[in-house]
């Protein structure tokens, strides 16, 4: 396999690393030299031991020969969708965009939904918990009804920027970057949307359909020129009418995340970082002991596992992938409900039929929220 991955900053050298342990060929582009031999001289080599000298470096000016099967687009998420737009036209095998997939106003979405359904190429976006062995494990026991039929779903993804800023300390802040700016697909909302993402995978292994109904309250810290939601609460509920929680903050510490489901006959709990080794998962039942099961990992395994997923999904008659381009916009469209839900102060009713633009966003009116 031969990669392309845009961007030299974090998501950059987790992929590039990943790419490089399955023995595929990497080359990292970049509109910043400054960030490239950042990259060679500082973030790789503090994180993995070593610089990889396989690993090609070039400058956006400078052409690169042949072709890609995979293109990762690690930037920004306000450059999300033009990239993945400009990468469609060279028709790799597969593009893989990070999460968020786009900031709230869902600008250009629905472009991308479009070429997507007259292209070849497979698109992914990077919600990578939700095929990691742990996720994958408590899905297996939710389809394997070990909890009887699920009633309802909570997740919750609490990381202070502390923890963030400690493993990106080339930034200053939240300022520094789109993570101190909601509109550009950051804030607790878009950077911990790896919380929605779960509880929308969660819901449709229950059969419980996609996100119908969104109520939020958010709570917003301005400082300087930054505008981003530090808290993000979620009630959602289904088109089967299954309804749950999903809360995000930046403001926790140490970090919490994790996920409960509930079901008739008890609960599989989905827990990241239970200890230093790695995750865990917990089935509970009322008349029977509990159940655990670990599963340890490197930082970089999530990021392998996500890689191995794409590969296993680029024939044309592979299953549909749980990180596929529409579970991503299906992501995206919810948490611009959350945000319009808390600008109004109303629930929030999103209309599929008009797919992935603000017009799917319903105002369902104050008597139904109440």
């Amino acid at each position: 396999m031969r990669v392309k991955i845009i961007g030299a900053g974090s998501i950059g050298n987790h992929m590039a690393k990943a790419s490089r342990e399955l023995g595929w060929d990497v080359a990292v582009v970049d509109i910043s030299r400054d960030a490239l031999a950042r990259m060679r001289d500082e973030i790789y080599p503090g994180r993995y031991g070593a610089w990889d000298p396989a690993i090609q470096l070039r400058h956006s000016d400078d052409a690169i020969a042949g072709d890609f099967d995979v293109v990762i687009i690690g930037t920004p998420p306000d450059h999300h969708l033009t990239l993945a737009m400009k990468a469609l036209s060279a028709c790799p095998k597969a593009i893989l965009i990070e999460k968020p997939l786009c900031p709230p106003s869902l600008e250009g979405a629905q472009a991308l939904f479009e070429a997507a359904k007259s292209t070849s190429t497979k698109l992914f976006v990077g919600y990578d918990h939700v095929v990691g062995r742990s996720a994958r494990a408590a899905s297996d026991l939710i389809r394997a009804d070990r909890i009887g039929d699920v009633l309802t779903i909570d997740v919750e993804f609490r990381e202070h920027w502390a923890g963030i800023f400690k493993a990106h300390p080339w930034l200053a802040g939240p300022h520094d970057s789109y993570l101190g700016f909601f509109n550009r697909g950051g804030g607790a909302g878009g950077e911990h949307s790896h919380a929605l993402n779960l509880w929308q995978h969660f819901a449709h292994v229950a059969g419980a359909g996609r996100v119908r109904d969104v109520n939020a309250m958010m709570r917003f810290s301005s400082a300087g020129q930054t505008h981003y939601d530090e808290i993000c609460l979620m009630t959602l509920r289904t088109e089967t009418g299954m309804i749950g929680r999903v809360v995000q903050d930046v403001v926790t510490l140490p970090p919490r995340k994790r996920a409960t489901i509930q079901g008739t006959l008890g609960s599989v709990e989905w827990i990241n970082g239970y200890d230093p080794s790695g995750d865990a998962v917990m089935l509970r039942r009322h008349d029977k002991d509990d159940e655990l099961s670990r599963f340890p990992k490197r930082r970089v395994d999530d990021f392998i596992e996500e890689l191995r997923h794409v590969a296993d999904h680029l024939d044309p008659g592979s299953a549909s992938s749980d990180i596929g381009v529409e579970r991503g916009l299906d992501t995206a469209l919810v948490l611009a409900a959350a945000h319009r839900s808390e600008q109004r102060g109303r629930l929030i009713r999103i209309d599929y039929g008009s797919e992935y633009s603000p017009q799917a966003l319903v105002d369902a009116g104050e008597q139904e929220h109440d």
